[in-house]
């Protein structure tokens, strides 16, 4: 006879049996992403207490406990204190969970809520200049099929903006390849948008289209995973950077593309509202940042402002006019 789950146990498999798939509908995804974080937590849980795993209970998830875990993640694992917030994160939606559902728990659910989250000093933006972009597809090596799948892979993650994840979950039904060329992709919450293709993009994911099975796949037939891309990134990064030095100086992952697509649209004068649509931000806010990170359009905009106070009356009024406030006003 297998012996019953103690309260720990059977709210987990209650949070991730029924309650994030069925009750909440999180995408497949989130869940993966919660399941990492509890898997991380149980482990230094059982680090900090001396016990193995499968003896944890209710009152070893405190406070103290879960505040260092995450001071662990951050320091030990040296993740940003955006990443700490999404382990935080999941942890608080359990939290909130364990009350309404075991309401015994009320009050340590209650202190877990109250950890805050951590102000996250935001990070520049890195993204691809169009010429980064040509280096490294040009150094794929496109006689060979594994070359011609990478390069189909960057330039279609180039054209679509879209999420790693995203390219990776395409099948060759979510793909139109003839006019108007689009591609359909399920983005965050399950939200469908379509996006659509250069007519060389399409012309390069026709060549490579087999059945329905996923459209990038590994050597093995199996579908890629966000560290294939990663690896995949990488390897030619290192080639295109004996050709353009610059990027050896660059730090660059997979979504630095999705950056770079962003930028590009917003250099060829595509406004804000249709870049969020292209790459499926829920807000226009979202979209907001990548106007700060261009230096080329702020040299443009710094070009059509005239300096104030640049001609020499202006210099001359400043000195005559004792007041200030009259300076001003007379600008």
């Amino acid at each position: 006879m297998s012996p019953v789950p103690n309260a720990l146990a059977g709210a987990l498999r209650k949070f991730f049996g029924d309650h994030l798939p069925t009750i909440r509908g999180v995408s497949p995804h989130t869940i993966r992403s919660y399941r990492d974080g509890f898997a991380l937590l149980l482990r230094f849980l059982a680090t900090a207490t001396g016990r193995p795993v499968a003896t944890l209970d209710m009152p070893d998830v405190t406070v103290d406990h879960i505040v260092a875990f995450l001071q662990h993640v951050e320091q030990d694992r040296g993740v940003s204190a955006t990443t700490r917030n999404v382990r935080l994160a999941a942890i608080h939606t359990f939290a909130r969970f364990l009350a309404a559902q075991e309401p015994v728990y009320l009050d340590q659910a209650q202190r877990i809520l109250a950890i805050p989250f951590k102000r996250a000093r935001p990070r520049p933006i890195a993204y691809f200049e169009y010429e980064d972009i040509a280096a490294v597809l040009a150094s794929v090596d496109r006689s060979t099929r594994a070359g011609r799948r990478d390069y189909t892979l960057l330039a279609a993650m180039f054209n679509t903006g879209a999420r790693v994840q995203e390219i990776l979950d395409i099948r060759a039904g979510d793909l139109q390849l003839t006019k108007p060329y689009q591609v359909r992709l399920m983005g965050k919450g399950r939200k469908v948008r379509w996006c659509p293709l250069w007519p060389q993009t399409a012309q390069l994911l026709r060549s490579d289209l087999r059945s329905d099975a996923a459209v990038f796949v590994n050597q093995r037939g199996l579908p890629l995973t966000r560290f294939g891309v990663r690896f995949i990134l990488a390897k030619h990064l290192r080639h295109a950077a004996q050709q353009q030095p610059s990027l050896a100086t660059k730090r660059f992952h997979p979504h630095s593309l999705r950056h770079s697509t962003a930028v590009h649209l917003l250099k060829s004068g595509v406004d804000l509202p249709t870049i969020a649509h292209w790459l499926g931000h829920a807000s226009v806010n979202t979209t907001n940042r990548y106007v700060t990170v261009d230096l080329e359009l702020k040299r443009k905009a710094l070009a059509r402002a005239a300096p104030v106070g640049s001609s020499r009356s202006s210099r001359a009024s400043w000195r005559q006019n004792a007041s200030v406030l009259e300076w001003l006003e007379a600008l």
